[in-house]
């Protein structure tokens, strides 16, 4: 049975982030406060460097992930296709949107094995709340959103503030680490914990490797602000007020990264959350990501076209490739070694 509530907050969801009157930022990601070392000697071929990579036991042609970033609305299956194609092609990892709507309704939105077909090749992610994982159905559910689409990992995503602030939203959260065990230990595919904007703490990524998470999405603040999307969604002067508080709330991404990868040197780390293009993609993959996450910077294109969102990417990875040429990196194993000094 649809939910026609859920699906007109995911329609609200969209509308807002793509007007950018209205989705507030109030911080920044940190990568500002940091600088590459210009190389003006790099004996290097610019077009013969080197930006592939994998996730998954799947071959990537450069560090990318089209992050989640729609759920249950209609126009989501245009959306999930343009993705799915441009990723095919250019060989970069997709995650879905929220599963949520396509599992408890009786539409998928573009989340079934269709979605494989269009992208046979690529690293392609599931995605549930931790909230539904929680729930009496939580592995069930899980299982459905992984088999669903033919998924080679499972995003579970944390979003507390979010839920806080949401007219309706789940509040009760205590035992969502134990249902985050059990889906490592029960699911046939890897688990991927991504936050949704506000940052990962280090000590949030202790406790979620210590129970064999196998990949953090940092996700930080300096992107999207669901506080003020979910002020902007307010029923009501007292919500609106609640929410717009906690517009710049949040570990930035720059800073959740560098602090969790120095805490956890061994984890494969996604960094997301305001990456605005590919110089910042180069600082994040400096600073210890494996792979960069964007999600709002491409929503605009995806709702366009296939060739939207292949030139959006292309662009990014062109700007990817001339930051590791200038700073003398053949290849991504070198541009974590290059010189980033922090700026002031």
């Amino acid at each position: 049975m649809k939910d026609p509530d859920l699906l007109q907050r995911k329609n609200d969801h969209l509308d807002i982030v793509l007007n950018p009157n209205r989705a507030v930022k109030q911080t920044t990601t940190g990568f500002e406060r940091w600088r590459f070392e210009h190389c003006a000697l790099p004996e290097l071929n610019l077009d013969a460097i080197d930006l592939s990579t994998s996730l998954c036991g799947r071959a990537m042609q450069a560090p990318i992930l089209i992050s989640s970033m729609t759920g249950g609305a209609n126009r989501a299956r245009d959306i999930n296709r343009h993705l799915a194609e441009a990723a095919q092609m250019l060989g970069l990892a997709m995650g879905v949107g929220s599963q949520r709507v396509a599992i408890e309704g009786d539409m998928n939105w573009g989340l079934d094995s269709e979605l494989r077909k269009i992208a046979p090749d690529i690293p392609l992610l599931a995605n549930l709340g931790a909230a539904q994982l929680l729930g009496p159905h939580g592995i069930s559910y899980a299982r459905q959103a992984v088999a669903m689409i033919d998924a080679d990992a499972l995003i579970v995503h944390l979003n507390p503030l979010q839920e806080a602030l949401q007219n309706g939203g789940d509040r009760d959260w205590r035992g969502v680490l134990t249902a985050i065990e059990q889906a490592v230990t029960t699911l046939p595919v890897p688990v991927i914990i991504k936050e949704v904007g506000a940052g990962l703490s280090v000590a949030v990524a202790e406790r979620l490797a210590a129970v064999g998470v196998t990949m953090l999405d940092v996700a930080g603040a300096g992107g999207t602000s669901w506080a003020a999307v979910e002020g902007e969604r307010a029923d009501s002067a007292r919500r609106r007020a609640v929410a717009m508080a906690f517009t710049g709330w949040g570990i930035p991404t720059a800073d959740a990264l560098c602090a969790i990868r120095a805490r956890l040197p061994e984890m494969p780390l996604i960094a997301s959350g305001g990456i605005a293009n590919g110089i910042d993609a180069a600082k994040a993959i400096r600073l210890g990501a494996n792979l960069v996450g964007q999600a709002a910077a491409v929503l605009g294109s995806a709702t366009t076209s296939t060739d939207a969102v292949t030139e959006h990417f292309q662009v990014v990875i062109d700007q990817l490739r001339v930051a590791c040429f200038c700073t003398g990196s053949e290849n991504l194993a070198a541009l974590k070694q290059a010189s980033l000094v922090p700026v002031g």
